[in-house]
């Protein structure tokens, strides 16, 4: 390998290093491989019919992604669906008819700025995003049609309410099918603008739906027979979420009336629920927000989306953070105070309505704050009864059709996610024999929970991976996950990607490493103010504060070398690796980098987000990893898919130049025709082994990296 002048005292001091390795142990034989920490079926998708008690789910084992229903009172589970082989066609959107004869669903990705839908395996034939349905007997797929949809979280497949039809929307267009096969699908209507949420009327007459038009966003409804579409007042609001009541009389909404405008940027985004009453046309306000920052929509996606439902007695249930923390609240239809829900310092996430309409059935991390239980509230008796707890965590709560049972996905720190009926006595496992035998378990370690204050007093909190042989000093490593609005817990996460991850912390402790997981500020679940702080982003990074704390917090255990420390992310998380090599190469010796922010003030484009001033892109570029570059010293492994649709590729592109202009010693892998959150299961594999084997090298054996890519 070709060396840098300066690499002969470097090769010594790892020959030295490694004669100590027995007295100083860094890294220790792996007791399981990458390959054995990620074979598991990861499950999502759980949902029911709304007659009877038949379940289904995605099992993503290896990259073969496949439905899987269970039946009562047994549940005994079984595959549907026959997909085979890592092919990088996700399963969206699964819906059960009413019935539960049928499944329907979307497979592929959305589309790309360029129309294009994520192809990673490379393929000559170009894909599509697709709807298919399948009987649950036999498990044949039938196609339905193309959806294609342009935006990420578009996929929305809704069944008609006497289980026959099923609608969807593409770019500018509403869509239906028989979900028998037995016809095409065809065009409902032209719609300007990017349409979701459509949402069939309890007739079957009607269907509402959202209609962005980029500037504002409308609610408009589809009348079968009529040539025309009608909007629900329209303005020059942002309106979303249209629900109709039991009886179709009546239409509830949520209208924006702030600013918005991003994350970091966006300021106030006020909020209201109004009432569209369709006989008269009119609309009412039910509710409004205060105008402040606990007041703002909590714009944290399926989690409030699936709390604004109808409920028995004309009641409205909405997810509002106004006493600082993300709760569930109901109204009645015809206004006056809300009633609390869920109270105390913790946040709801997923959330089902029981049949009667009488219940709620949420996740929370309430009395375990980071982890997740499964909880029940009724509407008359607004006091929560938890219905798992422990050291296991739950999420995706589901009821039966009947109401009888009670569902959800959970893990613990060591066993992968599986599908559970929640008795009275605990949690039973169903599909127990779609996980390996042979899974790992016993060799993985349980998290600690750690809380370590920042460097400016805050209260931050972790998950500290420690190997089993705790003899002579092991190297320490900081884990920073994306988002930001995440959390990590204290076992396998509920989101595919963060599952994967915290599989590949498991690895890493299994390779002799000390993992901390920071929940640096920004993180879920610790409150708005915790969420929203100041000066974070590109307005500050207040946050990277917390990473040098977790850093100094490791380097203070007796079993952790304090001169070995490095750290790894994706995402947000790539971007808080980059700032540390960048800022702290003297603390952070080695880096990963997965699809990380180098320059905020790219981002701004002419003239910047809300019309930033100079002051804002300066600060936005001091904010940024590239804004110290001259600091950076630490050889880093930047990792990247050039079909990334959050992250622009070119962030990577252009530090990599900065690199070889400063000769900074760094490696590169690009994925082509990859996405942001891998597609293939094999990315993910080749992602965490290069991750453990960069660190090997660096901080392990101290190998110098010469600088360039081509090593």
């Amino acid at each position: 390998m070709k060396r840098t002048r300066t690499s002969l005292l470097a090769a010594l001091a790892a020959a030295i290093a490694g004669a100590l390795l027995c007295a100083t142990p860094a890294a220790f034989a792996q007791g399981f491989t990458v390959e054995q920490a990620m074979n598991y079926p990861f499950p999502y998708g759980l949902t029911a019919s709304s007659q009877g008690e038949r379940i289904a789910w995605v099992f993503n084992m290896r990259g073969a992604r496949n439905v899987w229903v269970a039946d009562g009172p047994d549940f005994a589970a079984r595959q549907v669906t026959h997909y085979s082989g890592d092919d990088g066609e996700p399963i969206a959107s699964l819906r059960l008819t009413p019935g539960g004869k049928t499944i329907v669903y979307a497979r592929g990705s959305e589309t790309n700025q360029q129309g294009e839908v994520a192809d990673p395996t490379s393929n000559v034939n170009q894909p599509e995003q697709q709807v298919w349905a399948a009987d649950v007997d036999t498990g044949e797929p039938h196609l339905l049609g193309a959806m294609n949809c342009s935006f990420e979280g578009c996929e929305d497949i809704q069944i008609s309410p006497d289980g026959q039809s099923a609608v969807w929307c593409g770019p500018h267009e509403l869509w239906i099918a028989p979900v028998s096969g037995k016809d095409p699908a065809r065009k409902l209507a032209y719609i300007r603008g990017n349409n979701s949420q459509p949402q069939w009327s309890p007739d079957g007459k009607e269907i509402a739906f959202v209609s962005n038009r980029g500037t504002h966003s409308l609610i408009g409804i589809y009348t079968f027979g009529d040539d025309t579409l009608r909007y629900v007042d329209p303005g020059v609001f942002h309106d979303m979420l249209p629900r109709w009541s039991p009886n179709g009389s009546e239409l509830a909404f949520i209208r924006l009336t702030g600013s918005g405008g991003g994350f970091f940027f966006g300021g106030l985004q006020p909020w209201k629920i109004l009432l569209w009453n369709a006989a008269d046309n009119n609309t009412k306000e039910i509710w409004r927000s205060t105008n402040d920052a606990n007041g703002s929509f909590p714009n944290e996606g399926d989690w409030v989306s699936s709390a604004f439902q109808f409920a028995s007695d004309n009641r409205l249930v909405f997810a509002s953070q106004e006493d600082g923390w993300l709760h569930l609240y109901s109204i009645s239809t015809d206004g006056g105070a809300a009633t609390l829900l869920t109270p105390g310092n913790y946040s709801f996430e997923d959330v089902t309505l029981t049949p009667n309409r009488k219940e709620l059935v949420y996740s929370s991390n309430e009395n375990d704050i980071d982890r997740r239980h499964i909880w029940r509230v009724s509407f008359d008796h607004p006091v929560p009864v938890a219905l798992t707890k422990g050291d296991s965590i739950e999420w995706t709560p589901i009821t039966t059709g009947d109401g009888r049972y009670v569902f959800c996905f959970g893990a613990t720190a060591t066993q992968p996610a599986m599908p559970y009926r929640i008795t009275p006595h605990g949690r039973e496992m169903i599909a127990s024999s779609a996980l390996p035998a042979d899974y790992p378990s016993a060799q993985m370690v349980t998290p600690q929970d750690v809380v370590f204050k920042s460097l400016d007093g805050l209260e931050i909190h972790g998950q500290l991976f420690v190997p089993k042989d705790q003899s002579g000093r092991h190297p320490g490593l900081i884990f920073t996950h994306g988002g930001p609005p995440r959390q990590m817990m204290l076992g396998f996460h509920p989101m595919d990607a963060y599952n994967y991850m915290y599989a590949a912390n498991e690895y890493l402790a299994s390779r002799g490493y000390v993992v901390l997981s920071v929940n640096y500020r920004l993180s879920i679940h610790y409150g708005r103010a915790f969420r929203q702080p100041a000066n974070a982003g590109p307005r500050g990074a207040s946050e990277y504060q917390d990473v040098v704390a977790g850093a100094k917090y490791l380097q203070s255990l007796p079993y952790v070398d304090p001169q070995k420390i490095g750290l790894w992310g994706g995402s947000y998380g790539g971007y808080l690796t980059a700032m540390g090599l960048a800022r702290n190469s003297d603390i952070f010796k080695s880096g990963v980098d997965y699809a990380g922010v180098h320059d905020w003030s790219g981002f701004f484009g002419g003239r910047g987000p809300s019309g930033a001033s100079d002051d804002a892109r300066k600060i936005a570029y001091e904010s940024s990893p590239i804004g110290s570059i001259d600091k950076w010293k630490s050889p880093v492994l930047l990792i990247q898919a050039d079909d990334d649709r959050n992250v622009p590729f070119a962030q990577t592109v252009n530090l990599a130049h900065l690199l070889d202009q400063r000769h900074i010693p760094y490696q590169l892998i690009v994925f082509p025709d990859e996405i942001h959150d891998s597609l293939l299961w094999r990315t993910w594999v080749s992602v965490f082994q290069a991750t453990g084997d960069f660190f090997d090298r660096t901080l392990v054996k101290g190998e110098t990296i010469p600088p360039g890519p081509g090593n």
